[in-house]
């Protein structure tokens, strides 16, 4: 059964990531919109309203809201028929996906909107933390011995993964170098035919640590939550 789906988000590059690759990966089709053009309002006020006060936001069938990224990324992954039925794989990359999502915060935020000394501030406070964590994830991917994080085709974990670890290399780009199973991992993403035509074709984010913006259409807008 083909569902309409609408993915509701805001200007920056962050928790919709992973799922706009994932549905590019899985060839679901959907409608990709800002906050302020599906609801036709400012953020604020909208965001009461909003389960869970916050987006990304999957709506199925003009219908039914289907809030924060992971339940999100299982939706895709089950309407795609590819998760995972062994109970302990699947249990495995519950751990995998919820473990890279940790590196959303202060990760995410900082890339996306911190500039000047807070940018280096932030940068540097936060490193020992994505340290310790790429090297937990490195050992996890060297340890299953395939080329992605479960089999030798990605899973809804491994878009996660790929999205923070990606997303890095605009904090410090030489910090996924100290990891080479992880930025093969990353090599190996970006081969795969669906997801390479995505990442050429989806917003530039640019200035980062400076002034922040995403280049949509040509257009510079900065990175934000109201309209433009």
């Amino acid at each position: 059964m083909k569902h309409k789906l609408e993915l509701i988000y805001f200007k920056m590059r962050a928790l919709a990531e992973a799922p706009r690759m994932f549905l590019h990966y899985t060839g679901i089709e959907y409608d990709d919109l800002m906050s302020w053009d599906y609801y036709g309002k400012d953020w604020s006020d909208v965001k009461p309203h909003v389960p869970f006060k916050q987006l990304p936001m999957l709506v199925v069938d003009k219908k039914y809201k289907i809030c924060q990224s992971m339940a999100i990324m299982t939706f895709i992954e089950n309407l795609a028929g590819i998760n995972i039925t062994d109970p302990i794989l699947n249990a495995k990359a519950n751990a995998i996906m919820q473990s890279a999502q940790e590196l959303f915060m202060p990760l995410n935020p900082t890339v996306n909107f911190t500039t000047g000394e807070k940018f280096k501030k932030k940068r540097d406070v936060m490193m020992p933390f994505l340290l310790s964590r790429f090297e937990d994830l490195e050992k996890i991917v060297i340890e299953n011995d395939k080329k992605f994080f479960i089999y030798d085709e990605p899973r809804a974990c491994d878009f996660v993964t790929f999205h923070h670890l990606d997303l890095s290399k605009l904090l410090d780009p030489n910090l996924i170098k100290k990891f080479p199973r992880l930025e093969k991992f990353l090599e190996d993403m970006m081969l795969i035919t669906s997801v390479k035509s995505y990442l050429n074709n989806r917003p530039e984010l640019i200035d980062v640590g400076i002034e922040p913006k995403l280049i949509i259409d040509g257009v510079e807008h900065s990175t934000g939550v109201n309209k433009t």
